[in-house]
């Protein structure tokens, strides 16, 4: 399955979503709109580097069956006081996405990590 060019999670903004899925390795989440349009977040791995969901705040349940009316991103690479040491400790990046509807609000935290010479950013793209 192809994807086009990334595009940002504000792309959801006034779609109603039908499903919301995850899969069990935690590094891809799946949105499924009422109109067709599908798409997904994820990290494209590449070598010496590590990204995948770290928290999700929320109940996904409350995304669907109403207008998406908060969709942003934003990241941080400070380190927090309760972070445990991971592989690579050379760089890591803290991704965080917000998504609301009027029933309720998600925060998806993600944690990427690499040797500092690899990505850590996630991709929001569009379904073909």
């Amino acid at each position: 399955m192809g994807y086009q060019d990334r595009c940002e999670v504000a792309a959801l903004l006034g779609k109603t979503l039908t499903e919301v899925t995850k899969n069990e390795r935690n590094d891809e989440l799946r949105f499924t709109c009422d109109d067709g349009s599908r798409y997904v977040m994820l990290h494209n791995q590449d070598c010496c580097e590590g990204v995948d969901i770290d928290d999700i705040c929320g109940d996904l349940a409350d995304l669907i069956g109403s207008p998406v009316t908060l969709a942003e991103e934003s990241s941080s690479t400070e380190r927090q006081e309760w972070q445990e040491p991971r592989e690579y400790e050379d760089s890591f990046t803290w991704t965080f996405y917000r998504i609301g509807t009027a029933k309720g609000a998600v925060t998806i935290r993600w944690f990427g990590q690499s040797n500092g010479y690899y990505s850590e950013s996630v991709d929001f793209e569009e379904v073909k």
